[in-house]
């Protein structure tokens, strides 16, 4: 595929979603030379699914796609034993082996409804670092200093406060930077949190007599349902990739006014000029936010699901948001004739992402059972005969049947 080197492709590639890109002189010069550049994104498999979080760096890795470029994506199976310590003012639980495989396992398939598979070149990182022998591993740490390290905020923050800080985090940043120099990455991506670690790949490759990777920072930070924190599957905040329309519909329909527009700019492909008019008319009162915020949650869905899916998911959030009625089409969930508690209802149904989702969501009044609030996170829900109507908030329904 020819390499595209048009300033204006190049302009916007390096300007929506983008917060910083170091060096841009540099990394303007590299595109506009008409090289095949390799553009370096690692994930870890730290749970099954993606959400709209994750989608800001997979549509940037695509815009460089349409521009001719190699993606090279990263599945951290080696990494996410560790687990990336950036922004965690404690040490993160360790997965099992098990864990990150069966994570992994989702990850391919729901990148796929982003990038172009046949043209992402795809890596594992235990490729290296399972064949690296402890003396290998202390020539890399070599290569660091501990001063270095811990001048990161998150370990700063630790020491501060007197919270432990483990051998094992320390390596995160030189196993991530040593990913940059297998793959030989010239532009590697990440959020701003990423800054840290990113940068640790320039400093390996320059003490390694290598060339620098281009740094490209994205943002803003997608701020999750709650318009409040970072989007998150361990906050409940978030909107899943892979969800089904009506519940992605509903979600987005949930997100604050304020956050609106950087949803709009980050997670679609509206032209910025539409995004900006639509703004301008609702400060302005000709339009209310709510439309276009249906707008923005139809774009989501369309780009997940279908167009048809999309409309279908709108006319069953009116139907039962606006017209507050229960959808007669609402999913079915079979289970086993017997008691079970709500909140493994509540998982069964994939209505929540775990247990303890499940108990706040409960003990904040948000689960009715057939129409009545029940707020005891142990309350025992009886399946029988008869079918049960679960709700989650004012748009998530399922009726529970019989196996």
């Amino acid at each position: 595929m020819k390499i595209v080197t048009d300033q204006h492709k190049i302009d916007a590639l390096l300007s929506r979603r983008v917060a910083e890109a170091v060096v841009e002189k540099d990394l303007r010069a590299k595109l506009a030379a008409g090289k095949r550049l390799r553009i370096k994104l690692g994930v870890d498999p730290t749970a099954p699914d993606l959400h709209l979080g994750h989608s800001i760096a997979l549509k940037k890795l695509r815009e460089f796609q349409e521009l001719g470029h190699q993606v090279v994506l990263i599945i951290g199976d080696y990494t996410s034993l560790i687990g990336d310590p950036t922004g965690k003012s404690k040490t993160r639980p360790t997965l099992s082996e098990k864990e990150v495989k069966a994570n992994a396992k989702t990850y391919i398939a729901q990148v796929g409804k982003i990038l172009d598979l046949k043209k992402t070149e795809i890596r594992w990182n235990s490729e290296w670092f399972a064949k690296m022998r402890f003396r290998d591993v202390i020539a890399l740490a070599g290569k660091f200093t501990v001063a270095r390290m811990i001048e990161r905020d998150d370990f700063a923050e630790r020491l501060k406060g007197g919270a432990d800080i483990h051998m094992h985090e320390l390596l995160y940043p030189m196993m991530q930077a040593y990913d940059s120099i297998m793959i030989e990455a010239d532009v590697e991506l990440g959020g701003t949190d990423q800054r840290f670690n990113i940068l640790a790949g320039r400093d390996l490759q320059r003490k390694m007599g290598l060339a620098e990777q281009s740094a490209l920072f994205l943002g803003p930070t997608l701020v999750g349902t709650d318009g409040v924190n970072k989007m998150s599957k361990s906050l409940g905040n978030y909107i899943g990739i892979t969800e089904a329309p009506e519940m992605m519909y509903g979600k987005v329909m949930s997100v604050p006014d304020a956050a609106m527009w950087d949803y709009f700019l980050l997670t679609t492909d509206l032209p910025e000029k539409e995004v900006y008019a639509l703004r301008e008319a609702c400060e302005q009162a000709s339009m209310n936010p709510r439309d276009a915020k249906a707008r923005l949650a139809r774009e989501i869905v369309t780009m997940y699901h279908s167009a048809a899916k999309a409309d279908a998911a709108e006319r069953q959030f009116v139907a039962t948001f606006r017209e507050k009625q229960a959808p007669a089409d609402m999913a079915e969930v079979a289970l086993k004739r017997g008691s079970h508690l709500l909140g493994d209802v509540l998982l069964a149904a994939k209505l929540v992402a775990s247990k303890g989702e499940a108990r706040r969501l409960i003990e904040q009044g948000g689960v009715k059972v057939n129409g009545e609030v029940v707020a005891d996170a142990v309350v025992i829900i009886e399946v029988g005969d008869q079918p049960i109507v679960i709700q989650k908030g004012k748009r998530h329904f399922v009726r529970l049947v019989t196996k």
